[in-house]
């Protein structure tokens, strides 16, 4: 028997996993009763909800909010598209350093690191000729508030803090007044 070594390695390694096996299934045995045990609390405790869908969610425990109480497994009718507005009017600010909105569509603009088409208009060279207001001086300085010939490109991209507005419904409830219309109360009221 030259390969003696050999068999009892293998003889040894089923052996080994045989054993294995009969721990694991042992070990799952157990487990498996405490979470069925925990399991039978749990429903004892627990009212049963009524399933309004496929897969048993209900409006109370949606997964997520957005789908205005749609089950998961139903197709939501979506909402109309909020149309832009488009009046080229300056709006007021709401606070001071508020980043003023963008009073007209945008649609199509392109600003990439070759292109700026709201520098078309609003650069200060162009501002005149296009009847347009022109960036703020602070968007053509460095971090170090050092002047630049050209826009900074921290504020390039026009649109991270520039926005349109909609028609679209307001979500949530604001009763925000800026500091003027404040200050203005307060004297009222007679307090300064």
């Amino acid at each position: 028997m030259r390969n003696k070594p050999l068999w009892i390695a293998a003889a040894m390694t089923v052996g080994l996993m045989a054993l294995i096996f009969f721990a694991g299934w042992l070990f799952g045995r157990v487990v498996g009763k405490h979470e069925r045990a925990s399991e039978a609390r749990v429903a004892a405790t627990a009212p049963a909800e009524p399933a309004e869908s496929a897969i048993g969610r209900t409006g109370a425990r949606q997964l997520d909010a957005l789908r205005r109480g749609v089950p998961v497994d139903q197709e939501a009718v979506p909402l109309p598209m909020a149309r832009v507005e488009n009046v080229d009017r300056k709006r007021e600010r709401a606070y001071p350093m508020q980043p003023p909105t963008i009073p007209h569509a945008i649609d199509g603009y392109q600003v990439d690191k070759n292109s700026n088409r709201c520098m078309l208009c609003h650069a200060r060279a162009n501002a005149e000729k296009f009847q347009a207001p022109p960036v703020s001086v602070t968007h053509y300085m460095d971090r170090d508030d050092q002047f630049l010939a050209s826009i900074s490109s921290r504020r390039y991209f026009c649109n991270q803090c520039h926005v349109v507005q909609t028609d679209a419904p307001v979500l949530v409830a604001n009763n925000f007044e800026d500091i003027d219309k404040v200050l203005a109360a307060a004297e009222a009221k007679g307090n300064p």
